[in-house]
């Protein structure tokens, strides 16, 4: 039997002992400390475009990117350091100089993970006064809207479509503060995309309120209840939430701890959407649609 030498550090004085070529976030999360983070996903190889992971490690001139550098024996790691808070800042402060500051009015107030950011830090308003570039709205798509304005290019739903679900349909197009999420090869609306599958798993992996369901505006987060559920319309027997208000669907989410690696196909996200009007999004075969809902409502267990 081989012996596989452990790695022995601290990070924020907590010990931690952890396989080789761990990198620092995972090791961080096996010690119960959490560093935030923007571009990255659990599922896939990390990025490290946000550079909001950031931590110091002692004797080293400059910081690292905590979700791809690997620990080392040894290693002395700060999270919160004031080197490490105030380029935490700095990079917010950098996302917000393009990007609108009236959380109130958007559909993703109170379910965004760069505002929870930016009050985490108090980063406010941006330093960085100027004009903002204003791109049009994409509602093309019959499931979701893309408003380019308040996406941070993360990358995230990029990333999601291409390497979890392995269509590719969209990519990042444009350069500079010109920059957005387009649908591959470039074309001017996502509806356009015959890549597309419309199974919204890029939605889900959106931080902030760039890409959201049409639903998305008849709730907020806080008034939804979840009820756990399985998709019925295949043998994987995906696992679900079903968000609901007044006893109604109003949207439907992956497990992020599925086995499925918190995917969902097009029937299993927005099934709702046809059951409730059949007449407008016609997916699902007309045959399906009372099955469908007699599934829901059995799930439901509501009248």
């Amino acid at each position: 039997m081989s012996y596989i030498k452990k790695i022995h550090a601290t990070i924020d004085g907590k010990e931690v002992e952890v396989d080789p070529g761990t990198t620092i976030l995972k090791a961080a999360e096996s010690v119960g400390i959490k560093i935030p983070t923007l571009c990255y996903l659990k599922f896939m190889t990390p990025e490290a475009s946000c550079r909001m992971c950031m931590v110091e490690i002692v004797g080293m001139p400059k910081l690292v990117t905590a979700c791809s550098f690997p620990i080392a024996d040894g290693n002395e790691i700060l999270t919160k350091s004031e080197r490490v808070i105030k380029a935490r800042r700095g990079v917010l402060d950098l996302m917000l100089s393009n990007h609108p500051n009236h959380c109130f009015d958007c559909a993703g107030n109170g379910d965004c993970e760069f505002q929870s950011l930016c009050y985490e830090y108090g980063v406010k308003k941006t330093s960085y006064e100027g004009e903002m570039v204003k791109k049009p709205i994409d509602d093309s798509n019959p499931y979701f809207t893309y408003d380019p304005n308040l996406c941070i290019l993360c990358h995230r739903c990029v990333n999601t479509c291409e390497h979890l679900v392995g269509r590719s349909a969209i990519g990042l197009s444009k350069r500079g503060f010109n920059s957005k999420v387009s649908a591959a090869p470039f074309q001017d609306q996502w509806i356009n995309n015959m890549e597309c599958e419309f199974c919204g798993n890029c939605i889900q992996a959106c931080p902030v309120g760039a890409l959201r369901p049409k639903n998305r505006s008849q709730y907020r987060p806080w008034e939804v209840k979840r009820v756990e559920s399985t998709c019925y319309n295949c043998k994987k027997e995906c696992k679900r939430v079903l968000l609901l208000k007044d006893n109604k669907i109003l949207d439907v989410v992956a497990d992020p701890d599925s086995a499925n690696k918190g995917r969902l196909c097009n029937k299993g996200r927005f099934e709702f959407y046809d059951v409730q009007r059949p007449g407008q999004i016609a997916v699902l075969e007309a045959k399906d649609i009372e099955r469908a809902r007699e599934a829901l409502k059995a799930q439901l267990d509501v009248e």
